[in-house]
């Protein structure tokens, strides 16, 4: 093997150009021309199963969660390809919900280092570790595999494969560097991952970007379309002990009084695209034991995840300023305290630190100490505090995110609460740090 280990091949891997911490500020001449000529020296394993393809502005990883919850409570061997990962690489690549073992994630690795040599331009780190998973699904004989976008969706890697169902989750202000700047420019990238005869389920209601999704899929040759709202939807979604309590409906089935055991009631939209991205692959009902059992054990770090209490810690992905909306809503219907609400906020450039705070102070949150995610990308912890300032919150600077997260531990009391947010960069890093504090 050319690599001694897996740490030896993740240097390897991060020797690669890497647009997850320095995104571009354009697309010039967009192509998967790379990927294809990777995955073609790979034997184009991504044809070895069939694959939900999903795409969106916020959702997706929880979508992807469930819809394998729900597949394998079906009895398929699924594999998951996700990203960004909270503590390991490995977790982006998994079968079953068990992330790839060292020892493979190395084999796998050790193959693309061997294929890269025959390439005239060599891959991105993304490109590659989207080879990986769709090379290692290959190889562990997966019925299915649920692929999560990394960006966009016409010109991602991950649309070399064949999306048997097509699932877009919701449309909002992000990477408008790249795919803006308006939301027609944005879900109009996200359509590219529709394929001619898949099946497209689509979380977004807005009329005129589903008009939008309705043309794109016809200019495909897609078979299906539903649209959440009108084919499907969460009809009732109530506050539960750990969790949802939610009616969903699909284009044939009502399913009633499911719980998830996820907090937010965005989950709610969340488990609905998931059920008809189910239902649409197996082109039929699912039984209701098994929308139970998959539902109810859908599992996903760094989503709304309480890590400890006295003071409540929670840790939310919400990166944008509409994921910054939903974890607002979540803190005033599921999270109301008696004391006070501390905020831990690191950005990434690109993002609008004034509307994304305005969500938290919609919510009762007066009090933000602000870092900076652990990324080229980061946005100067100047610029959040004087979006901070303005809208009248109390400011503090600690720049290290874990630094940041036990300083505002520290300073709670036991009514008090404290929610991370605003990059998985910050939510990785503190959330390390609470568990390695034993919390």
């Amino acid at each position: 093997m050319t690599f001694a280990d897996l740490s030896e091949a993740l240097d390897w891997l991060n020797g690669h150009v890497d647009f997850e911490s320095a995104m571009p500020t354009n697309r010039t001449l967009p192509s998967l021309d790379r990927m294809r000529v990777l995955a073609g020296l790979l034997g184009d394993p991504q044809t070895a199963y069939p694959v939900i393809h999903i795409t969106g502005t916020n959702g997706k990883g929880s979508t992807a969660a469930m819809t394998t919850s729900l597949l394998s409570a079906m009895g398929l061997s699924v594999g998951t390809y996700t990203s960004p990962n909270l503590a390991r690489v490995n977790e982006r690549i998994a079968r079953n919900g068990e992330p790839i073992d060292d020892e493979s994630f190395t084999e796998v690795l050790d193959s693309l280092a061997r294929i890269e040599l025959l390439m005239d331009e060599p891959p991105t780190r993304f490109e590659l570790l989207t080879a990986a998973a769709l090379t290692w699904f290959a190889d562990e004989a997966v019925d299915v595999a649920v692929v999560e976008v990394g960006l966009g969706g016409t010109w991602d890697c991950t649309n070399i494969v064949h999306g048997a169902v097509s699932v877009i989750t919701n449309i909002s202000y992000d990477h408008t560097e790249v795919l803006g700047p308006t939301l027609e420019d944005i879900a109009r990238d996200k359509s590219g991952i529709m394929e001619a005869g898949g099946r497209v389920v689509v979380g977004e209601a807005d009329p005129t970007l589903v008009s939008l999704f309705r043309v794109a899929a016809t200019e495909a040759g897609c078979e299906e379309f539903w649209v959440r709202g009108n084919d499907f939807g969460c009809t009732s979604n109530r506050l539960a002990v750990g969790g949802r309590l939610v009616d969903l409906r699909t284009p044939t089935t009502l399913y009633g009084e499911i719980l998830i055991p996820l907090h937010g009631s965005h989950q709610g939209d969340n488990a609905a695209c998931a059920l008809a991205a189910a239902e649409a692959f197996f082109g039929a009902p699912l039984p209701e034991d098994v929308v139970e059992e998959g539902l109810g054990s859908a599992k996903i770090l760094g989503r709304m995840e309480v890590i400890g209490r006295h003071p409540l810690v929670l840790v939310d992905g919400a990166h944008n300023a509409g994921g910054m909306v939903a974890l607002a809503r979540s803190l005033a219907e599921e999270f109301t305290s008696e004391g006070r609400t501390i905020a831990v906020v690191g950005m990434l450039t690109g993002r609008d630190p004034t509307a994304m705070l305005d969500a938290l102070v919609s919510a009762g949150v007066r009090s933000v100490i602000v870092c900076a995610p652990q990324s080229m990308r980061a946005m100067p912890v100047g610029d959040v505090a004087a979006a901070a300032t303005s809208l009248g919150m109390e400011v503090d600077v600690v720049p290290n995110p874990a630094e940041a997260v036990r300083h505002a531990v520290e300073q709670s009391g036991p009514d008090d609460q404290v929610v991370v947010c605003g990059s998985l960069y910050v939510v990785a890093d503190a959330r390390a740090a609470l568990l390695a504090d034993g919390r």
